[in-house]
């Protein structure tokens, strides 16, 4: 599924991201350093990576490489790739879609499961309502 980055002109609120049934809060936006990544535990104990792009905008994804087996995507370098959203993995450097969690560079990992990460909605919550994010 395809995702809706949360809106650029968020500046202030709380980050939270949904565990299926429940949001967790993970952090104030304006914690979160633009081009970086932060790792969090969803209300289940998953590992999630979050990053706030330079124009603002916010993704979540699964912190585990499915290459490594490592949970380091939120230490990998953001960046976009033919206008594409995308953060490279800090183990083999496979790059991932932030919006779809789709491997841009090998379909299946070498044990031949698919190279996705999952995606989570991410949201800002602010004082007077709330700007939706990725879904």
């Amino acid at each position: 599924m395809l995702t809706r980055p949360v809106a650029a002109e968020v500046v202030t609120g709380t980050v939270e991201i949904l565990d299926g049934r429940s949001w967790t809060r993970v952090c104030a936006y304006e914690q979160l350093t633009p081009g970086r990544g932060v790792a969090a535990l969803s209300a289940e104990g998953a590992q999630v990576a979050i990053f706030r792009d330079r124009s603002g905008a916010l993704y979540a994804v699964d912190n585990r490489d499915p290459f490594s087996g490592a949970y380091v995507l939120s230490r990998g370098i953001v960046g976009s790739r033919d206008g594409v959203p995308t953060v490279a993995s800090p183990m083999y450097k496979h790059v991932f879609d932030l919006r779809d969690g789709r491997c841009l560079d090998e379909r299946t990992t070498p044990d031949g499961r698919p190279a996705v990460l999952r995606v989570w909605t991410v949201r800002v919550v602010q004082k007077h309502g709330t700007a939706e994010g990725a879904r």
